[in-house]
């Protein structure tokens, strides 16, 4: 079987919007969490989410509380699958708005960064983890310039987001979330520079490092000072 091709994946289907009606509220209800800044997200047109990464529970969290309908990307293992459990994974995933996407580098992470391109090219908001992948000691490391090669390419604003606690929520290697206080702030958002091109290595390095700046002052994380150098995640 393969992965949702990526005019199909590049908005939110029926199912995203029927789930996200009825996980929202109870999530809501149930973690009663800390929201600042949702005013900064755009109501309309292609908009980057650039947040922290403390858990596997942040790509659920943020499309929660956001103003709109966000995606991400996950690997594509998730869509997959065959039997029951492979139909309920891949439904789980569409439902709250994953792009499929192969892990690993070199032209696999291009091919995940375009997928990211399409949805923000269809007018739709994509979250991404600049880290690359989860702190498993709460530090914020430095941020990789995917995240500033797709608002170079496509024009779309950046927003830092700064999750607090969600790694209390699902630590790792536990299977279910827990109730834990949590703490989701958008901060305003980044413009890129009209006159900066996406092939441009100091273009892409000096936005990532203003959004990396935002998500800091939002989570009020240590900073680690070097790259998380555990297998890039989706």
């Amino acid at each position: 079987m393969t992965a949702p091709s990526a005019r199909r994946a590049t908005r939110p289907g029926f199912v995203y919007f029927l789930v996200r009606g009825i996980l929202r509220p109870l999530a809501l209800l149930v973690y009663r969490p800390t929201i600042t800044g949702r005013e900064h997200v755009p109501r309309t047109g292609p908009v980057v989410i650039a947040s922290n990464h403390l858990s596997l529970i942040d790509s659920i969290v943020i499309p929660i509380v956001a103003p709109r309908p966000v995606q991400f990307l996950t690997k594509s293992d998730y869509f997959t699958g065959t039997g029951v459990s492979g139909w309920i994974s891949r439904a789980f995933f569409e439902a709250i708005g994953a792009v499929a996407v192969e892990r690993g580098a070199g032209s696999q992470a291009q091919a995940a960064l375009d997928r990211g391109r399409d949805v923000l090219e269809s007018g739709s908001a994509f979250a991404i983890y600049p880290e690359g992948s989860r702190s498993t000691d709460g530090l914020l490391y430095r941020g990789r310039t995917g995240v500033a090669w797709l608002s170079l390419a496509t024009g779309a604003p950046v927003v830092p987001v700064g999750l607090i606690g969600t790694e209390a929520i699902q630590p790792v290697g536990t299977r279910w979330p827990r109730v834990r206080p949590v703490e989701v702030h958008f901060g305003p958002p980044i413009v890129p520079d009209a006159e900066a091109s996406e092939t441009s290595g100091r273009a892409r390095r000096e936005l990532t490092e203003q959004v990396m700046a935002g998500i800091h002052a939002l989570s009020g994380q240590e900073l680690a000072g070097r790259y998380n150098d555990r297998p890039m995640a989706a």
